[in-house]
């Protein structure tokens, strides 16, 4: 990755008096990235570990040789997927890293940028305290110029209390979902000028004008004159330039305006751009903007930014995009992992938004509730995935000092994200909380004053709630659903705990959890002032003991914890376009019965128009769209009464038609045997950083690929090479599936994974393992 890909956006403010006021990247790549006068250096690697932390480990020169040596990101203890007491992560443990500063630095500002800590992180270098950081999801720096030693290697320390401390959001009270604990996402060092790029806003103009216009706002940290030793050397520039891959769109310069030290402000406006594609849902088009900071023609600084032209309103007539209303149809996501929490590098979090865009079809994702990763966030702009992003919380609203931190919370992730353009709309209350005029006004005014292009909203879960925000965003699990009660209003929560369903539950109860989610899709469907709906959620996902189904887990998803698909998830993928896909997905398994009284409906959700349904090769019944339940939705399941059939017994075969010609056809086995066992990568190659990771799916299946949903046989792994395994050994099937991770250690080579199932055999996966660039720091 070169830098045009680094630094894409940005964001934070100061938050203590050691606190630094630049900002962090929001993209490192795995190499060094070097500008002119700019110097990032990754230290992912070669972290020293220790879950207990003591005054002593603070120190430079404290013995760390029996501290475990690891990578971030990094989970402060692995735990069981399911059934374990939060309590296990709940402690303070410490992080030291040696870290040796180029010669170059002399005389440059430097560092050290942190992505996401939880939750609490008081940083030490050299045995020289720094300062604390409360908060878990937005990322923070610290500045290390005054401290560094360049004659040696320097000692950075990171001590990080996980425990649910209720002077940080989201805590305080309780909350639905568990947070975890380590230093897990990335980190890096970042050396600039005196005088830099402190954080870049692309605001695109007129992009439905056919003449858009570009007004590129940039931050600029002025140094003291008096530790700036070329501040007498001639006037500051500023340049600006659009980019069309290598091709250049416009430029413009300006001369910056010095008024002192501290963070200044001002807009550089690009205009005759050309022809410009806009980002839309089927085609997201990018751009990057690049700016240089100039002292006669010697650059002394310069970062870049990635962006999309498009235009995205929520009207009275529901959501806008580029001129078009598009009912919007989403999930909400958790952004945490069996086994390892929220702690899954870049891969694994740009494969969850693959997941809800091209396997669940899902147009729109909600960061419920706290702001997601970077990587989960570049891949949202990249394949045409809209996001609703929100500050932490849940339910519960803290004193002033809590109150603070969590409009600051708002400043972080709306400078951090705001040139994405897949975003559409800030969350700025506390999901579900109560309303509080003072604290609400603020939220809104800051994300207001930072970012005019966007319109906020907050979740709620009552009506009568007080608007503040711009759209009036509600959870809203009754049904029928409350009629909008403003003119811009969007759904933003619905089923989920009303109605958890695992995928071994039978089929009455996975039936109904796929109409649930159909009919109010379909009463959204119904009246143009809804905006659209987010359901409740994408994924199962680890909770506190009370809630959640008795296992530390709320069975809430459309799909289970391993990313593996219950029937609910058939019904949102089946709501693309033929063009896009031809789906036909059962929302039951195939068996006489497991029924209370014997088989009586498939309900098939199909973007086809007609079905015809075959047993033992006979045709027993054709249907078409159950238009009697689902009269609004463009896509409507399909209701076939098989009641009938019980002699003749056999397999199922369900063929697809559109305008009278088949285009589809499923079976499923009558036999109720197990035939296949099979292992799925969702990559084959990894680069050897370690950390960089892939899933491994494990399903057991009829002779057609269908699920068997009560297969759980213990498979057992061997695994060979340069990697480690993620999960249980041996590892117990839920629902016929699951899924294990495989990490790339820091050596190349080749990976080769086993699986035994007790019955079916052995099955393997290779995977290339490819060399990392060294971290200089």
């Amino acid at each position: 990755m070169d830098r045009r890909d680094f630094l894409k956006a940005t964001g934070t403010l100061v938050a203590g008096a050691t606190v630094a006021t630049g900002v962090p990247a929001s993209s490192y790549a795995a190499e060094t990235s070097i500008a002119a006068g700019r110097l990032v250096l990754p230290i992912n690697r070669n972290w020293r570990y220790s879950p207990k932390a003591t005054p002593e480990a603070r120190a430079r020169e404290f013995n760390d040789a029996n501290f475990v040596r690891v990578t971030v990101p990094h989970t402060n203890i692995r735990l069981p997927w399911h059934s374990f007491d939060e309590k296990s992560y709940e402690f303070t443990s410490i992080y030291r890293r040696r870290i040796r500063v180029p010669a170059a630095a002399r005389g440059q500002r430097i560092f050290v940028d942190f992505e996401g800590v939880m939750t609490a992180s008081t940083v030490w270098l050299n045995g020289t305290r720094l300062g604390e950081y409360k908060g878990g999801y937005t990322p923070f720096s610290f500045e290390l110029t005054r401290h560094i030693d360049f004659d040696r290697d320097n000692v950075l320390a990171v001590e990080v209390d996980s425990s649910e401390r209720p002077d940080i959001p989201p805590f305080g009270y309780e909350i639905d979902y568990l947070t975890f604990g380590g230093i897990y996402r990335e980190v890096a060092l970042r050396v600039v000028p005196p005088t830099f790029i402190e954080n870049i806003f692309a605001q695109p103009k007129d992009v439905l004008s056919g003449k858009p216009s570009l007004d590129v706002q940039c931050f600029i940290q002025h140094a003291e004159a008096s530790s700036d030793p070329h501040a007498a050397d001639g006037a500051l520039t500023l340049e600006a330039a659009l980019y069309d891959g290598e091709r250049l769109l416009g430029k413009t310069t300006q001369a910056v305006s010095q008024a002192g030290s501290g963070v200044a402000s001002q807009i550089l406006h690009l205009e005759n751009l050309g022809a410009i594609q806009l980002w839309d849902l089927r085609s997201p088009k990018l751009y990057r903007v690049e700016v240089r900071l100039l002292r006669g023609t010697h650059v002394l600084d310069g970062d870049s930014r990635r962006i999309g032209f498009r235009e995205a309103r929520f009207t009275p007539q529901g959501f806008s995009l580029n001129g078009k209303v598009i009912k919007l149809r989403g999930l909400d996501r958790h952004q945490t992992f069996p086994w390892v929490g929220q702690a899954m590098p870049g891969r694994v979090q740009r494969r969850d938004a693959l997941i809800l865009r091209k396997n669940l079809k899902c147009n729109i994702v909600r960061t419920s509730h706290y702001p997601q990763s970077r990587h989960f966030l570049d891949a949202c702009d990249e394949i045409g995935l809209l996001v609703l992003e929100e500050i932490p919380g849940w339910q519960h609203i803290g004193d002033l000092a809590w109150q603070d931190i969590a409009v600051d919370n708002v400043s972080r992730m709306i400078r951090r994200d705001w040139n994405h353009p897949s975003i559409i709309l800030w969350g700025v209350r506390i999901n579900e909380s109560r309303d509080n005029h003072d604290f609400y006004t603020r939220t809104n005014a800051m994300a207001h004053k930072l970012d005019p292009t966007r319109q906020t909203g907050g979740i709620r879960n009552f009506k009568e709630s007080e608007l503040l925000e711009d759209v009036f965003t509600i959870n809203d699990f009754g049904f029928p659903l409350r009629e909008p009660n403003h003119p811009l209003y969007l759904n933003t929560e619905f089923v989920g705990h009303t109605y958890p369903t695992k995928t071994i539950d039978n089929v009455e109860r996975l039936r109904e959890h796929t109409v649930r989610h159909a009919r109010v899709h379909n009463q959204l469907a119904s009246n143009p002032q809804y905006a659209g709906g987010i359901g409740w959620c994408a994924f199962d996902y680890n909770t506190h003991a009370n809630f959640g189904s008795g296992d530390r887990i709320c069975y809430h998803g459309v799909t289970d914890i391993f990313r593996e698909p219950k029937p609910a998830a058939g019904f949102y993928r089946s709501q693309c376009d033929p063009d896009e896909e031809i789906v036909l997905e059962p929302a039951f398994h195939w068996a006489r019965g497991d029924e209370s009284i014997g088989f009586t409906t498939a309900l098939v959700s199909s973007n086809c128009d007609h079905l015809k349904l075959y047993v033992n090769g006979e045709l027993v019944t054709e249907a078409d769209p159950d238009r009697a339940q689902f009269a609004h939705l463009k896509y409507a399941p399909f209701s076939a009464d098989l009641s009938d059939v019980r002699a003749g017994w056999g397999d199922l075969r369900i063929d697809g038609y559109i305008q009278g010609k088949q285009v589809i056809s499923r079976s499923f086995s009558g036999k109720g045997v197990d035939q296949k066992f099979t292992l799925l990568p969702d990559d084959a190659t990894l680069t050897a950083d370690g950390a960089d990771t892939t899933r491994v799916v494990l399903r057991v299946t009829d002779e057609f690929d269908a699920i068997r949903p009560f297969a759980n046989d213990a498979i057992r792994f061997e695994l060979t090479g340069p990697a480690e395994l993620i999960g249980d050994n041996p590892f117990a099937l839920v629902g016929g599936t699951g899924a294990v991770w495989i990490r790339a250690t820091e050596q190349a080579g080749k990976v080769r994974l086993t699986a035994h199932h007790p019955i079916l055999g052995a099955r393997h996966v290779e995977f290339e393992m490819t060399a990392a660039p060294l971290e200089e720091a």
